[in-house]
C-alpha cells in the first residue's frame, strides 16, 4: 500500500554521518592533502591550487551544506596560504583560490537544494504511513474463530503509494474478509482504497450474501473512479466451518490443508469491481487446521532473472508451521531472499487458520446456499 523512505541523510546536516557523507568527505580530504603534498614536493611555481576546487564539490554529493562550507573553507585557506608563499601571486594562482571560493559557494548551494528534497522526502514518509495506518488497520490475531495475520510488504524505499487493500471483520453472518488490489498507484489510488474499504466495513454488516456486497463494491467503485480504473478483489467468508468465496478478477485464494497446496479457482470468471461483475460463490467445507492465503498478485509477479518465485511449491514449508504471524513473516523473508530486495510491486497478504467450529453457531452454511433474501 505504502512505502516508507529510507534515508540516511540527518535533518538539517546535524547528527552522525552517514557512509555515504562519510565517504564524501574523507575522498575530499585525501584529494585535498593529495593537491597540498603535489605545491609542497614539486619545487615550481603554485600550479594545483584550482585542482582545490574539486574538493567541495565532492562534499557536496552526498554531505550536508556545513560540510561543504567548512571543505571549502579549508581548500581556500590551504590555497590562500601557497599563492602568498609564493614571491609574485600569479594570475593563475589567484584565480584558482577565486575558483575555489566560487566552487564551495556552488557546492554548499547544491547540498542545501539536496538536503531540503530529502527532508521532504522523510517528512512525506511520515505522512504516508499515517494514511497507510488509517486505510490499513492491523489484523487479528483472532477474528471469530479463526487465527488471522496480514502483512505488507513494500516494493520501493520511495514515499510511493499505493492501493494494496484488506480487512477481516466478525460479522452477524461469520467472518468476512477481503482482499484488493486498486489499479494505479498514488494517491488516487488511496483514495479509492479507502472509498472500498469503508463501503466494505458498512456492507459486509448489512448484507447476507457476498454476491450483494459485490454488487454494492462495484457500485462505489464505479461512481469515483474514471473508464480504465478497475479494483480487483477476492471476498471470502467462514461461517460454521463453510468457506465460501467470491473472486472479481484476482488471484485466487490458496488452501493449505495437510501438506497439500490448493489454488480455490472459481467457477467462473468474473471482471473486477468498476465493471459489472458476475460472480460465482465457491464453497469449501474447511478441516481445523486448515489455513487460507489471500495475496494480491505482486506475490505471482515477483520474479529474479525471469523465474517467478514458486508459490504453490514453497507454500506449506512457509506457511504451514507456528503462528499466522510466524507464516507470513517466513513468506516475506523467503521472497526478498528470492527477488535479491528488488521486488516489482507491492504486495498485501492475509493468513488465517480455522481451528474448528465455535459452539453454537446458529448460522453454518451461506445465506444464498439456503435461498434466504435480502431484508
Amino acid at each position: 500500500m505504502l512505502s516508507l523512505v529510507r534515508t540516511h541523510t540527518s535533518q538539517s546536516g546535524r547528527g552522525p554521518l552517514s557512509p555515504g557523507s562519510r565517504a564524501g568527505l574523507g575522498a575530499a580530504l585525501v584529494l585535498l592533502s593529495f593537491v597540498c603534498l603535489l605545491e609542497l614536493t614539486d619545487g615550481r611555481e603554485v600550479g594545483y591550487v584550482p585542482l582545490m576546487a574539486v574538493a567541495p564539490l565532492l562534499t557536496a554529493m552526498t554531505g550536508s551544506w556545513r560540510m561543504v562550507v567548512g571543505v571549502g573553507a579549508a581548500a581556500s585557506l590551504a590555497g590562500t596560504v601557497f599563492a602568498l608563499a609564493e614571491p609574485t601571486t600569479s594570475v593563475v594562482t589567484a584565480t584558482g583560490v577565486a575558483g575555489v571560493a566560487l566552487a564551495s559557494a556552488v557546492g554548499a548551494g547544491w547540498a542545501a537544494i539536496r538536503q531540503r528534497q530529502a527532508d521532504q522526502l522523510a517528512e512525506l514518509s511520515k505522512l504516508a504511513h499515517v494514511a497507510q495506518q488509517a486505510v490499513l488497520r492491523p489484523l487479528g490475531p483472532q477474528v471469530g474463530a479463526l487465527a488471522v495475520s496480514g502483512r505488507y510488504i513494500s516494493s520501493t524505499a520511495t514515499a510511493e503509494i499505493g492501493g494494496d487493500l484488506y480487512e477481516a471483520i466478525d460479522t452477524p453472518y461469520g467472518v468476512r474478509m477481503i482482499i484488493g488490489d486498486v489499479r494505479g498507484k498514488g494517491l488516487d489510488a488511496v483514495r479509492l482504497a479507502s472509498i472500498v474499504l469503508g463501503s466494505y466495513r458498512h456492507v459486509a454488516y448489512e448484507r447476507a450474501d457476498l454476491r450483494a456486497i459485490v454488487a454494492d463494491l462495484d457500485r462505489a467503485v464505479a461512481r469515483n473512479v474514471g473508464d480504465e480504473d478497475f479494483v480487483t478483489a477476492a471476498l471470502v467468508e467462514e461461517r460454521g466451518g463453510t468457506l465460501t468465496i467470491v473472486n472479481c478478477g484476482h488471484p485466487p485464494p490458496l488452501l493449505l490443508r495437510r501438506g497439500a497446496v490448493i489454488s480455490l479457482e472459481p467457477p467462473a470468471t468474473a471482471p473486477p469491481l468498476g465493471f459489472m461483475p458476475t460472480v460465482q460463490p465457491r464453497v469449501e467445507r474447511l478441516e481445523p487446521g486448515d489455513r487460507l492465503l489471500l495475496f494480491t498478485d505482486g506475490l505471482g509477479e515477483a520474479r529474479r532473472d525471469g523465474e517467478f518465485f514458486p508459490t504453490v511449491d514453497r507454500a506449506w514449508r512457509l506457511l504451514g508451521h507456528g503462528t499466522v504471524a510466524d507464516g507470513l513473516a517466513s513468506l516475506e523473508t523467503a521472497l526478498v531472499e528470492w527477488v535479491h530486495g528488488q521486488l516489482d510491486d507491492d504486495i498485501a497478504l492475509v493468513l488465517m487458520e480455522y481451528a474448528g467450529s465455535r459452539t453454537g453457531a446458529a448460522l453454518t452454511v451461506p445465506s444464498w446456499e439456503v435461498g434466504a433474501t435480502e431484508g
